[in-house]
């Protein structure tokens, strides 16, 4: 059995399908492609595919992924391409790699994400910013299935920046108002912080209120390295392993076959 682990995209408009709206349109993309899929067994078999840390909702993401299980070896790229090609325009495969190692979902420590808010100018914003850092906890409820819960904010964010806008990557946000980009790194802790609470806290403690609800995408996502305090790509490990393991017996085989290099 060959895994393989692809990282997605949500773009534009398509930020605003579900997880499970994904899950349809990417088995559809396995059927169209035929990708010999491993199934589960039991009365009800399903394909084999894991899924990682998805984005909410509403959210759009550079950085989405995957796992699947083959019954057939099949080359990453390729597989991806042609996936990418049974895909909706804004569900987009843009990597691929064999997994080698194990624990993807361990390496989704930290999310980098981009805050778009529209109507709100750089200063106010970076005025919110500063007292957000500035305080010790800051806490938020929020609405879950057993009741509102409090929880602090602070703790999981690791960098919160304000800047000016440079231009609507998504294309369909106005250009003429005021604008600024919150740039937020935040650890993977448990209740999960999302971008939402961390606005939720800027309202508590610089009373900001964006007058349109944010614009978020996720940059980023991987395992945080507390020395130089980025977000590392989660594939890396998988790609070195395959740069690193010995050529497979197929390939020897190919390699030193007669003729081999031959015109």
């Amino acid at each position: 059995m060959q895994r393989i682990r692809l990282r997605y995209t949500k773009r534009g408009r398509l930020r605003f399908t579900s997880h499970r709206d994904f899950q349809r349109a990417f088995e559809r993309a396995l059927r169209r492609a035929e990708v010999p899929m491993a199934y589960s067994a039991g009365f009800t078999p399903h394909p084999k595919v894991s899924y990682a840390n998805a984005a909410p909702t509403g959210t759009g993401s550079e950085a989405e992924y995957l796992e699947i299980a083959l019954t057939a070896s099949r080359d990453p790229e390729t597989l991806r391409a042609m996936l990418d090609e049974s895909m909706p325009n804004g569900l987009d495969i843009v990597d691929a790699v064999e997994a080698r190692t194990s624990g993807l979902a361990d390496r989704l420590t930290a999310s980098v994400w981009e805050l778009r808010l529209d109507g709100v100018d750089v200063d106010t914003a970076r005025k919110a910013v500063d007292a957000f850092l500035a305080a010790e906890t800051v806490e938020v409820q929020r609405k879950t299935k057993n009741g509102i819960r409090t929880f602090d904010t602070r703790g999981a964010v690791v960098e919160l920046t304000a800047a000016p806008a440079q231009g609507d990557p998504q294309g369909d946000r106005p250009l003429d108002s005021a604008c600024a980009i919150l740039r937020l790194v935040v650890r993977h802790v448990a209740p999960a912080v999302r971008p939402d609470d961390v606005l939720s806290g800027l309202r508590a403690v610089a009373d900001l209120a964006p007058p349109v609800p944010a614009a978020v995408t996720r940059l980023a996502q991987g395992l945080f390295d507390e020395e130089s305090g980025t977000v590392t790509d989660p594939l890396a490990p998988d790609r070195e392993a395959v740069t690193a393991a010995p050529p497979t017996a197929a390939a020897t085989a190919s390699a030193t076959a007669p003729g081999a290099g031959t015109a």
